[in-house]
């Protein structure tokens, strides 16, 4: 089991470990805050103890937080239940108001499909 928070997340993603890439906020500004995350995915190790769709209060602190993933990749995620988290609003909701970075789908934490390596950016 490999869990990777923050940089880590983007080690796991830069050595392949992990799809997609780990890019500048979209506001091009460091954030500093303490964000909810919707469980996306409660069957994982890294997830189980929590329930589905719950709201989860995380702090975030990054400057290259903003999870990115082409179209196909996104899909496979999706079609994978690769999501772990996604950020959202105080109720679950999942709307780009709600997401600090500019991650793609509020993206958040994502698995391999191996489901043993996790990266998670709040941290």
């Amino acid at each position: 089991m490999v869990l990777g928070i923050c940089n880590g997340f983007q080690i796991l993603v830069e050595s392949g470990l992990l799809p997609g890439a780990l890019i500048q906020n979209h506001t091009q500004k460091f954030i500093c805050k303490t964000v909810p995350l919707r469980v996306e995915n409660a069957s994982t190790s890294f997830s189980g103890e929590c329930a589905q769709k719950s709201v989860l209060n995380i702090p975030i602190a990054h400057h290259q937080g903003n999870y990115f993933i082409d179209s196909d990749g996104l899909q496979q995620l999706e079609d994978n239940r690769q999501i772990v988290f996604r950020y959202c609003g105080p109720a679950g909701e999942l709307t780009e108001k709600f997401n600090p970075n500019g991650s793609v789908s509020n993206i958040a934490g994502i698995i391999n499909e191996g489901r043993n390596v996790m990266g998670l950016m709040p941290h």
